[in-house]
């Protein structure tokens, strides 16, 4: 009989791919229309090579709130943010484009994994959204 696993006990990334295609699969999240378009940062030239881009942030997002309880648009931006290309000037760090964030956290409100915290601020992980990633968790355990 094994363990329970929880988001902690796995590996970040393999975690972000397969709970991105649970969200994927399960159809709760809507895609904005300019999501094949957008920049996410201004340190970005490009818009996201990957098509299920959004997915994958929104899996990033859910792992990092569960992590993190209280976390709100603005450190999410920080987060997701990077080195900006200063050209002849040294690289500074530029936050990532908070629309984005904001949609990510509205789309998991909206499919019933995060919701506001009231007393603390920020978001915090529901006790759906938290089944839901502990069974991702255990299921690539389990591999």
């Amino acid at each position: 009989m094994s363990k329970a696993a929880t988001v902690k006990d796995v590996n970040g990334q393999k975690f972000v791919v397969e709970y991105a295609n649970f969200l994927k699969k399960g159809g709760k999240i809507e895609l904005p229309a300019w999501v094949d378009i957008v920049k996410t940062s201004v340190h970005k030239e490009l818009q996201p090579f990957n098509k299920d881009w959004f997915y994958i942030r929104c899996a990033a997002v859910a792992r990092n709130i569960y992590l993190r309880p209280g976390t709100g648009a603005g450190a999410l931006n920080g987060k997701f943010g990077g080195r900006k290309n200063g050209g002849y000037a040294p690289y500074h760090h530029a936050d990532a484009t908070g629309q984005v964030q904001r949609k990510v956290l509205q789309q998991l409100e909206k499919a019933g994994v995060l919701v506001k915290d009231t007393k603390k601020g920020g978001r915090r992980v529901t006790s759906v959204g938290q089944k839901e990633m502990d069974l991702v968790a255990k299921k690539i355990r389990a591999l």
